[in-house]
């Protein structure tokens, strides 16, 4: 009895994945949208596939699960395409919201030059949307002189500019000293 129930789970979970076409719909009464999104009103199926046969366009479900299903006269070819290009689109700012965490590492013996570097490749990691995690190294007695690693993320926080804003606070892990940025 159990495998009579997971057939017609399976069988209702293809035909709801499926967009059902002309002669497909068969209900008593649909609602029906016009080609340019106007209500159409309430008729019976075989009377709205007349209607989109006439306009030489097909009636596609939209809404199954409504009372009464709401299907649409629409051209089948367009409406598959519309429907593609709003998917690409979602998948698109989808990936544009996603932001990664970048990590630059940073010595306490670093030179002027190399920092301007690494400032440089900061600001365009952050202008391209994505966060920083900066990270002070400190090495063996450089343990002893810690302000000097806050002095030094400092001089790197005003070198990167004001359009940055800081994610939490400055933490000491081990012999790291680290702080997130990201875009204002």
């Amino acid at each position: 009895m159990s495998q009579v129930n997971s057939r017609e789970e399976r069988t209702i979970i293809k035909n709801s994945s499926h967009t059902r076409l002309n002669s497909e719909i068969r209900y008593p009464e649909v609602r029906v949208i016009g080609e340019s999104g106007e209500q159409l009103g309430i008729m019976s199926s075989k009377e709205a596939q007349i209607l989109a046969r006439q306009q030489g366009v097909d009636l596609v479900e939209i809404a199954a699960n409504a009372n009464p299903p709401v299907v649409k006269i629409i051209d089948w070819g367009k409406f598959q395409y519309q429907k593609m290009k709003e998917e690409a689109k979602n998948r698109k700012k989808a990936r544009e919201k996603q932001s990664d965490l970048k990590q630059m590492k940073i010595g306490l013996k670093i030179s002027d030059n190399d920092l301007n570097i690494k400032v440089r490749k900061m600001r365009e990691f952050v202008e391209d949307g994505d966060r920083v995690k900066i990270m002070i190294v400190l090495r063996g007695r450089e343990m002893a002189h810690k302000e000097l690693g806050q002095e030094l993320l400092d001089k790197v926080l005003g070198l990167m500019g004001d359009d940055i804003v800081l994610e939490g606070k400055t933490q000491w892990s081990g012999r790291n000293l680290s702080v997130q940025v990201r875009k204002k």
